[in-house]
């Protein structure tokens, strides 16, 4: 994998013309001539200054693509953005939920059937093991209506209607998790970015995704939630990047491997989006030092040891 980097990086060094590669849009480091972006295996991609929302780099940024679970950067961002919501309020983990995880083989924050996790336990548990049945629960307590299919049809209405007033024009949500019933649970890279962009101006997200670990308080079998996002997760089992502050990861048959992820350095924030990409963590560290200058260690965060590379955490 790092021979595989290093391949790429010393190709990248023309601007890339070819529809498989990015487009490089600015020199982020240096006032010389630009400096090609690293190319990425992903099919859709966009790097972009976190502050100013000005695209970096991108590819194939506008074609709607399945997300997987980085769909939960809207679930979270409908819940976190309730009026006067209070984060101490206690929501009882339904059979439903646990069910639901078994039968979708989905990705589970454990939580146990009959505790009652808060709504901040439950954002841990959405972001960092990508719970869809802490999805469930928390579309099931913020929706409207009757009927938990009611209240979780609503929930999925009001992430769109999100969606919308965020001007992400190619986004349609289908699920409040990622687990798209329909197949039309589409977004684009760039509207992910902008997304993401949002999200982070919060106070208590840009906490929780960039926590390394957090207590489950006994509401889960697992005694505490690890991040999933291994740019955050720290070493041997993750990479710790260097200043990597977010976001969250999503796998999926038809999403393939997605990374939605972001870095300060050097007095700079980037916020990236990978869309089905094998490659997801070899080619945002490649577009971070591009964009961020390198750092003593994120040339090496790529293996563990000089020879065994970490494994991916699928979710």
């Amino acid at each position: 994998m790092i021979l595989n980097l290093m391949r790429r990086t010393r190709g990248a060094v023309a601007v890339a013309v070819a529809t498989g590669t990015l487009l490089v849009v600015a020199s982020p480091t240096s006032s010389a001539a630009p400096v090609a972006a690293p190319p990425v295996t992903a099919a859709g991609a966009i790097l972009i200054d976190a502050t100013s929302g000005a695209t970096l780099t991108s590819k194939d940024a506008d074609t709607q693509r399945q997300m997987a679970s980085t769909t939960k950067i809207m679930t979270a961002q409908v819940v976190m953005r309730t009026p006067d919501l209070n984060y101490d309020q206690k929501v009882t983990i339904k059979q439903e939920y646990a069910d639901y995880v078994v039968r979708e083989g989905a990705s589970s924050a454990h939580l146990k059937v009959g505790s009652t996790p808060t709504v901040r336990q439950l954002l841990y548990g959405l972001m960092l093991p990508s719970g869809c049945d802490a999805a469930y629960a928390l579309a099931d307590t913020f929706g409207k209506g009757a009927t938990t299919q009611a209240r979780t049809a609503d929930f999925i209405a009001q992430m769109n209607a999100k969606a919308k007033a965020l001007g992400m024009t190619k986004t349609v949500y289908d699920s409040f998790d990622g687990i798209s019933p329909t197949g039309n649970n589409l977004t684009t890279a760039r509207d992910m970015a902008k997304l993401t962009k949002y999200a982070m101006s919060g106070v208590a997200f840009p906490k929780i995704v960039a926590a390394t670990t957090y207590s489950t308080g006994g509401t889960s079998t697992d005694a505490t939630w690890g991040n999933s996002n291994l740019l955050i997760r720290e070493r041997p089992t993750g990479y710790a990047y260097p200043g990597a502050t977010g976001v969250k990861t999503g796998t999926g048959t038809a999403a393939g491997k997605c990374l939605v992820f972001s870095a300060t350095r050097n007095g700079k924030t980037v916020i990236g989006v990978l869309l089905n990409d094998e490659e997801r963590y070899v080619d945002s560290m490649a577009l971070m030092d591009w964009a961020l200058g390198s750092s003593t260690g994120s040339g090496a965060a790529l293996q563990r040891g000089n020879t065994d590379p970490i494994p991916d955490v699928l979710d």
